[in-house]
């Protein structure tokens, strides 16, 4: 498996950012029945954990070999509202978002931790300015966790921990950044609406912290992360989009250590399995460039000097799209709820 894989990382690495379209490999089909609405994956590059969107009244955390199959479960006593994603820490530990909240309802969200002894714990977390629905989790080079929310219309949001985390009383957050993303082309997502393109559905951090990743129903957008670490100002940096075509509800995405970026989707309807996709590589298109040394131009020579680059667009979204947004953000949030088991609260 890892020699075609290998050979497409020179396909990947020779396509331009944004506009090109980089290699994609399907690289092995899930069909177990406890993973039909997955929600979250991450690596650690020999196994990959993975999490459902509709619990059966506990954490549960699916190990999978690198053939899909299921090798192994973590479970842990809580009761979770709705996880939405997961990310896997140095010390092997692995954190849940159970952040997702359609129907903006909770007054906390939560974070699960377990070890790699079994012990568990839960954090509880309050929004500093009402109630929000997140699907995607960053934990930055300190293991400081950042999640980001799912907007119809406007940017995402960025949250993370005002402290270090308490299991005694939920941890205030604070936003600390915004992610613009304009719709895209690229064809997949539950409903046929150029939102569902902007709409994040997950998040990856690379394992050497370089780069951070976050999908949407149809593409992934890595930002590079610079040296001192700064998470929040990555993500308002511009991205390299790799699209992820023809997924139908592509909500999972990680990084192995090599840097392959990994997709994965929850079944379609009617359908009796999904598939676990590769970028290979794709963690260097995005990778920040070296620290250099050369001195800048002189001045005072007469020359006009060179003017910055303009700033991207990040303008919002037209009044008309407002509109249409409005309304596909209306549906999303009745397929949400639709689909969306009755849970208990954290």
């Amino acid at each position: 498996m890892r020699a075609p894989l290998a050979a497409l990382a020179a396909l990947v690495l020779t396509a331009g950012p944004a506009s090109a379209e980089p290699a994609v490999a399907d690289v092995c089909a899930l069909t177990s029945p406890k993973l039909a609405e997955l929600s979250g994956l991450a690596s650690n590059g020999d196994e990959w954990f993975a999490v459902n969107d509709s619990d059966p009244g506990r954490v549960e955390v699916q190990v999978l070999d690198r053939s899909c199959g299921v090798t192994r479960t973590i479970t842990a006593p809580a009761n979770p509202y709705d996880v939405e994603d997961l990310a896997l820490a140095p010390d092997g530990t692995v954190w849940l978002a159970d952040t997702g909240d359609n129907g903006k309802t909770r007054e906390t969200v939560a974070l699960h931790a377990i070890s790699p002894d079994g012990t568990s714990r839960l954090f509880r977390l309050t929004y500093p300015d009402g109630k929000h629905d997140a699907e995607a989790l960053l934990l930055d080079a300190r293991g400081v966790p950042h999640i980001v929310t799912k907007e119809p219309i406007g940017s995402a949001l960025v949250y993370r921990p005002t402290a270090d985390l308490s299991d005694a009383a939920p941890t205030p957050l604070e936003q600390v950044a915004r992610v613009s993303m304009r719709g895209t082309d690229t064809p997949g997502g539950p409903l046929e609406s150029t939102v569902v393109t902007r709409l994040v559905t997950g998040g990856a951090m690379s394992h050497d912290g370089r780069v951070a990743a976050l999908r949407t129903y149809t593409d992934a957008y890595l930002f590079p992360v610079p040296d001192d670490g700064d998470l929040a100002k990555a993500l308002e940096s511009d991205p390299v989009r790799v699209p992820l075509p023809n997924e139908p509800q592509g909500e999972a995405i990680a990084f192995d250590p090599d840097g392959t970026l990994l997709s994965a989707t929850e079944f379609a309807p009617n359908a009796s399995r999904s598939t676990i996709r590769a970028v290979p590589g794709a963690a260097a298109l995005a990778a920040p460039a070296p620290t250099t040394t050369t001195p800048p131009p002189p001045q005072g020579t007469g020359d006009t000097a060179a003017s910055p680059a303009p700033a991207a667009d990040r303008s919002d979204i037209s009044p008309w799209a407002v509109i249409a947004a409005g309304a596909a953000a209306l549906a999303l949030v009745w397929l949400g709820v639709r689909r969306t088991r009755t849970r208990r609260r954290t």
